[in-house]
């Protein structure tokens, strides 16, 4: 079980980083929302951050 405990926490910490480092500081905020919305479960957190994430996403690229 720590062992499935740590690769969940490894896996979380790896997809934290690699959202930061592609988009930013508005990906992490909107990851943030997110996990909190869904925490909580509070549909309008949670919306807020899809929406964040799905904008940072659907943008082009420079």
């Amino acid at each position: 079980m720590p062992v499935l405990a740590l690769f969940c926490a490894v896996l979380v910490v790896t997809f934290e980083q690699i959202t930061q480092w592609r988009y930013g500081t508005s990906g992490i905020v909107g990851l943030l929302l997110l996990a909190v919305g869904v925490k909580v479960k509070s549909s309008f957190l949670s919306s807020v951050g899809g929406v964040t994430l799905a904008l940072l996403v659907a943008r082009p690229m420079p």
